[in-house]
């Protein structure tokens, strides 16, 4: 088995600065069901961890990620399953996205390049996110008849409001830039290209320098308050999810992507 994820620990000041690096090494950065284990597995690594007070998590340098793995084989078996082996294998995402949000530690995302559909569920489910000046992201789910799902939608809200995430989630097709996503409260900070980590890590420095009890305390109150009612709505995605892979839309549009071409919705 291949290591995606590797983590770097005592770095910053006192030590208390961690380094999680995603790179598959092939410049794409795709999320594979084995890598969605592994970087949740890395997330979970620091549940126990009183020495790390801020985990920056960065991806390679021409990509944060590309999203989903369509290519993926065990990927494309979900095409194949039953309907409760395909909600148990659609979990993997949402698992993920909670792992990094449930973390004690701050978290930051330092994004250069493209951060594609779950690539930005996962970089909403952190607490900063920095990003190169030409770095670019979208959310091209709806484009393949599919839903925002990984619980994205609740977080995407409170940072950006409704309009802002509709336009981002239905306009599949667009990109948004590095500036619109500061605009939009997507993003915290814009670095000049190729400084995204650096300037994530001088962040981290930052926050790794204040009291590290007081700051694990005032995470988990601001997003007990800010995030109470997301369960409400989106445990329901995994099954929305579900349902959109069997329509025709969802088949059209993943054989287009894989065709290069535009695809054709019937709405059915």
């Amino acid at each position: 088995m291949t290591d995606f994820v590797t983590i770097e620990k005592g770095l910053g000041p006192e030590g208390r600065v961690a380094v999680v690096r995603f790179d598959r090494g092939d410049g794409i950065n795709a999320l594979s069901p084995e890598a969605l284990r592994q970087l949740t597995q890395a997330a979970r690594s620091f549940e126990d961890d009183g020495d790390t007070s801020v985990v920056v998590l960065t991806g390679a340098a021409r990509a944060f990620s590309a999203g989903f793995d369509l290519k993926d084989s065990e990927g494309r078996l979900r095409k194949s399953m039953d309907i409760g082996s395909l909600r148990r294998h659609l979990k993997l995402g949402p698992r993920l996205s909670r792992a990094w949000q449930e973390m004690e530690q701050i978290t930051i995302g330092a994004i250069e390049g493209f951060c594609i559909g779950g690539g930005v569920a996962l970089a909403v489910a952190l607490d900063f996110r920095v990003i190169g000046r030409d770095a670019h992201l979208r959310v091209p789910e709806i484009g393949l008849g599919m839903n925002m799902s990984w619980q994205s939608i609740p977080r995407m809200l409170h940072l950006m409001g409704p309009a802002r995430t509709k336009q981002a989630v239905i306009l599949a097709d667009q990109r948004i830039s590095a500036t619109e996503a500061l605009e939009w409260g997507l993003v915290e900070e814009v670095a000049d290209p190729g400084k995204a980590f650096d300037a994530a890590m001088t962040l981290a420095a930052k926050v790794a320098a204040q009291p590290p009890l007081s700051v694990a305390m005032t995470k988990l109150t601001v997003n007990r308050l800010a995030y109470a009612l997301d369960d409400l709505a989106s445990h329901m995605d995994v099954d929305q999810f579900a349902l959109a892979s069997l329509t025709d839309d969802h088949k059209e549009g993943v054989a287009a992507f894989l065709e290069r071409r535009k695809p054709r919705f019937r709405g059915r």
